[in-house]
């Protein structure tokens, strides 16, 4: 639990990940060209006290991410979401036995989402079925700009994609986390364009789905679609280290989320181990839009306790210590919000 002026926050990471990116698990120079962009993005937006050596960012193993996450991290809950990418890797980017494992382990502080691929066909919907039942699924990352084969990208639209959100539906795998953000080395910058999200936040209302990364750079995109559909929430990752590099930015960003799609449908999400979570909270704790940028209104304490972490309780169920919560939220809106509004007495 974080504290601040008095202040206490119950933290949710809502996107991190084990993976292991060294020599002997790449397949190919497709393994190396991602992990060195992730390293890029790493090196670029982080201070420079919260920099880590190559070496080291290739593989961090289950000791270190809980050390890095909850003694020094401050978190009280993450969320992992592995990403497959076994065309590049190996054993697949993401270790998800050994996370798995750890999320066992730590059941009061981890928990475990698996993902699929609707190019897997009928046998992927089995395995779907086994590791549901297996791992205790409640949500799943789906990565549309992974390749398979000659395929270089899906759609959330796919016929067969559909079959696999009706076994969602049927199993009770709630929330879909989709990487729909900044392209990576080799991957497709058209794979992940989040036009899809509005077609199947119609057709599955059930279903909630969390656009990671909100659609970086198609902010506005994700924003017009977002506010019109109540089942569409935003997590941070990628967007939150902007709050050091480009403040005025990550203001932009945050004032357009809370505008268009409330306070009650963001996430806040280090993408561990692209960034450590201390910073980032505590640096989000002290942000304040600037007062020249009017359009906006201030953020609330209020607002900053949902984003950090109720929201994302709330979609997975966490008990949340009573003296942390907030009154429940009103039914979730859609369209635009009036700045004017804004309880400018909880800043």
């Amino acid at each position: 639990m974080y504290s601040k002026d008095g202040e206490q926050y119950y933290v949710v990471d809502a996107h991190i990940a084990l993976w292991d990116a060294r020599p002997e698990n790449q397949r190919n120079i497709h393994g190396k060209q991602f992990i060195d962009c992730f390293y890029d993005y790493h090196r670029n937006l982080s201070p420079e006290s919260e920099t880590w050596g190559y070496e080291e960012y290739l593989y961090q193993g289950g000791e270190r991410l809980m050390r890095d996450v909850f003694v020094d991290g401050i978190v009280d809950h993450a969320v992992f979401q592995p990403a497959r990418l076994a065309e590049f890797y190996h054993r697949g980017f993401g270790q998800t036995e050994e996370a798995f494992a750890l999320a066992q382990a730590h059941p009061d502080k981890l928990t475990y989402n698996h993902y699929w691929d609707p190019r897997d066909g009928e046998n992927g919907l089995e395995k779907l079925r086994e590791n549901a039942e297996r791992m205790q699924l409640t949500g799943v990352k789906l990565y549309t700009a992974d390749w398979h084969g000659e395929s270089r990208g899906w759609k959330l639209t796919d016929p067969m994609a559909y079959r696999y959100f009706e076994v969602c539906r049927e199993l009770g795998i709630r929330n879909i986390h989709i990487h729909k953000g900044p392209t990576i080395r080799p991957l497709d910058r058209d794979a992940f364009d989040v036009a899809d999200v509005d077609h199947v936040a119609t057709d599955f209302t059930d279903l909630n789905f969390v656009v990671e990364h909100v659609g970086l750079p198609r902010l506005e995109d994700f924003c017009w679609i977002a506010t019109q559909e109540p089942n569409v929430y935003g997590g941070l990752a990628v967007a939150m280290p902007f709050i050091h590099t480009r403040p005025r930015y990550f203001a932009q960003i945050m004032g357009e989320l809370l505008y268009w799609i409330g306070e009650d449908r963001i996430l806040f999400s280090s993408d561990y181990a692209l960034w450590t979570p201390k910073w980032l909270v505590e640096r989000f704790v002290d942000f304040q839009i600037p007062e020249d940028m009017t359009e906006y209104a201030p953020i609330t304490t209020a607002q900053r306790k949902k984003v950090l972490g109720l929201n994302a309780a709330r979609l997975y169920d966490l008990q949340v210590p009573e003296h942390l919560r907030l009154p429940e939220a009103d039914e979730t809106q859609t369209g635009p919000r009036d700045p004017a509004a804004a309880d400018l007495a909880t800043v």
